[in-house]
């Protein structure tokens, strides 16, 4: 349990549109925190013009390669023949299919994060936002499990492998908790006492109990009325 935090909660998954005012709240926060996770783990390099149309045709193949076979069975040839590129073309971007991984899982978790991100922008309460953006992240990861497995144990694997896609999505997660937690504290419905970087975490620790792929395996029949109960839990520790 963290030290200090009043009943310290101890009990984490690019086509959502976010509105611009949650957007800038999160992308300020991230800039004025400096946040990272300390789990940076092995740098994905990509290579060549970050905009460039191949790299896009790369990347969309191999999301398609992914769902349908699964990270772990395809391979750079593959996706090449895909393509249409030889592998040395395709290793002008990536340099590796790591990276490649990466950059798909980095977008398959930016839909998670950015579903929760647009909370952050309604017109509710803090109390409100945070009960909700537990049980968004819930369904979210569920969802995918059930209906993209196969990206699922992509995200898996980044976990476990600690990619940079796995750190961002932390980040992005930390940086929205740390924004509502301010809202509540701004508004009053929050208590002020225990350090916000230390609240921020509990509540990180809280989300990994009903968005972590090892307890998704055992959670799924109760992962959203999990949410709503340490939702709740994690609420009721946090009034002034």
């Amino acid at each position: 349990m963290l030290a200090g935090t009043k009943a310290v909660v101890t009990v984490f998954l690019i086509g959502h549109l976010l509105p611009m005012r949650g957007r800038v709240a999160i992308l300020a926060i991230m800039r004025q925190e400096n946040y990272t996770t300390g789990e940076m783990g092995p740098v994905d390099r990509q290579r060549g013009p970050v905009e460039h149309e191949r790299r896009e045709q790369i990347i969309a193949a191999a999301g398609e390669h992914f769902r349908h076979y699964g990270y772990e069975k395809t391979t750079v040839s593959d996706l090449a023949k895909a393509i249409g590129f030889s592998k040395a073309y395709i290793y002008k971007f990536f340099d590796s299919k790591q990276a490649i991984g990466a950059a798909i899982c980095n977008m398959v978790l930016t839909e998670i994060s950015g579903a929760a991100e647009a909370i952050v922008a309604e017109d509710k309460s803090a109390s409100e936002k945070l009960r909700r953006i537990f049980k968004v992240i819930a369904h979210r990861s569920g969802d995918m499990f059930f209906h993209e497995r196969k990206m699922h144990d992509l995200a898996a694997t980044s976990l476990k492998e600690g990619w940079s896609s796995t750190c961002h999505y932390k980040e992005r997660l930390f940086a929205i908790a740390l924004a509502v937690l301010r809202e509540g504290r701004e508004s009053g419905e929050f208590e002020r006492k225990t350090p916000l970087d230390e609240t921020a975490r509990a509540v990180m620790l809280a989300l990994d109990c009903v968005t972590h792929p090892a307890v998704l395996l055992t959670r799924l029949d109760t992962l959203e009325e999990d949410a709503g109960l340490l939702a709740n839990l994690v609420l009721r520790s946090l009034s002034p």
